[in-house]
């Protein structure tokens, strides 16, 4: 175990070399002269070994009962270790079960599925890759919130309950107290004015509109919460809540934003390499061989920029056809963003100028009035692992894209309101910190880098 980790495993200092730790047996060993315990409190990749030597009073009746998964405390001494796996282990002087362990225990020592680990969301952190997960997940949260506190950002709270469709699609959950019967009136038609709010409201999709309340009020904020998704999608990429950092900046164009979102995620995944050293290493071991290279490539390798007209261009001109065919107009598919990163440019790229009709409503529209000022950020293995846009800031203009988007002009007065009332030019983006998990570990199933995945008929935990 690396040295500058004993302080983490160690709950309180002994006398001289003595220490006590607590934590759970990853396994349990018991031989004819003493046991050896591998002993893990989750704060690292690796345990330390615990050596029982047989003249312990509670040896026989005590230490040869221990298994896997049991909570013990641990009173000993900490001396190097004669393996070569490790570093120091602890000589036992004394053990305490905490928490005893039930025959049924589902973790044994050897590998399980992804899919079963899935079942027991509740026992899984305890397993190498799900705890390597956690802790990769929890540096990466550090950085971000180190990015933009360290720039003056504002951290903003945005609402998780709406009564605003973000992006327009229609995808969201409808949050109600009423049961379907009571909502209707006699016409039949919904009458919200009953519901608990006193109008039709939704799970958020997005904390972007928020944000930009703050960011024409405070300059430069930023929103970091949990997002929802009412899309029928039981596929590896998709979930139903998921987390999004969503910058927002005033006096900001779409080359401003680009900038911020290269150095925001070049110092994101620098962060987690120097964080968490151990845990990449395990995930290029043993999940991704090609991982720790396409973390410092992302880092070190300027990203290459390009319209989406120019993208549809080398996408039309590859010799073999996609699944998905190569239009302008049409959206672009994961198949093919991950051809540009992958085989044509063999790095980021950054796409801009996307056609207006398949944007957002809030995009500002280009002299060309064909297109917006979009922006995708594309990773390899991944895709679009950022999305962001200069924001729509002239109100006869952003009028008339709530009514092409057939969405209501009086559920958007106050962001109107932000135009007539001092609007100027502003700009941010949104990062799907999940896909964000999957680059950084090389894990290949959204639904195993969120602590409790929220699918298509599964909710539990």
């Amino acid at each position: 175990m690396p040295a500058d980790r004993i302080s983490k495993l160690q709950r309180r200092s002994c006398a001289g070399g003595s220490v006590r730790v607590e934590g759970w047996l990853r396994s349990a060993r018991h031989g004819k002269e003493r046991s050896f315990l591998d002993l893990n409190d989750g704060s690292c990749l690796s345990g330390i070994q615990v050596v029982v030597e047989p003249d312990l009073p509670n040896y026989e009746a005590l230490v040869k009962t221990l298994k896997n998964g049991c909570a013990v405390s641990v009173f000993g001494e900490l001396v190097t270790s004669p393996g070569k796996s490790q570093r120091y282990e602890i000589l036992s002087k004394g053990i305490d079960i905490v928490g005893e362990v039930a025959d049924d225990y589902p973790l044994q020592k050897k590998r399980h599925s992804f899919e079963f680990l899935r079942t027991i969301a509740h026992l899984r952190p305890r397993t190498n890759t799900l705890g390597s997960v956690w802790r990769v997940r929890n540096a990466a949260t550090m950085a971000v919130h180190n990015f933009f506190q360290t720039r003056d950002f504002l951290y903003l709270h945005s609402p998780i309950i709406t009564l605003s469709d973000a992006e327009g699609a229609g995808e969201m959950f409808r949050v109600t107290t009423l049961d379907a019967k009571r909502l209707l009136q006699e016409d039949g038609r919904e009458d919200f004015s009953k519901d608990f709010f006193g109008d039709e409201t939704h799970l958020t999709v997005s904390g972007q509109l928020e944000a930009e309340i703050g960011a024409l009020a405070m300059h430069d904020v930023y929103t970091f919460g949990p997002t929802f998704r009412a899309e029928n999608s039981n596929t590896s990429r998709h979930l139903a809540e998921f987390w999004m950092v969503e910058p927002e900046m005033a006096f900001c164009d779409l080359e401003e934003d680009i900038e911020v979102a290269k150095d925001f995620l070049k110092e994101v995944i620098q962060a987690v390499l120097s964080d968490c050293e151990e845990d990449l290493a395990f995930f290029n071991e043993r999940i991704e061989r090609n991982l720790l290279n396409s973390l410092r490539n992302a880092v070190n390798t300027q990203p290459v920029h390009m319209t989406y007209t120019d993208a549809i261009e080398v996408l039309k001109g590859k010799s073999k056809g996609f699944t998905f065919p190569v239009s302008w107009g049409a959206d672009l598919q994961s198949e093919h963003e991950r051809f540009l990163c992958e085989e044509y440019v063999k790095g980021p790229v950054v796409v801009t100028d996307y056609p207006k009709d398949i944007k957002a409503f809030y995009m500002y529209v280009n002299d060309d009035e064909k297109t917006v000022r979009a922006v995708d950020v594309l990773l390899p293995g991944i895709g679009e692992i950022i999305g962001g846009s200069q924001r729509e800031h002239r109100h006869d203009v952003l009028s008339r894209r709530l009514m092409e988007a057939g969405l209501p002009l009086d559920r958007y007065k106050w962001y109107l309101d932000l135009r007539r009332f001092g609007g100027v030019p502003h700009s941010g983006f949104g990062l799907g910190f999940e896909r964000l998990m999957l680059f950084l570990t090389g894990m290949s199933n959204i639904r195993d880098v969120i602590p409790f995945p929220r699918v298509p008929g599964y909710a539990e935990f």
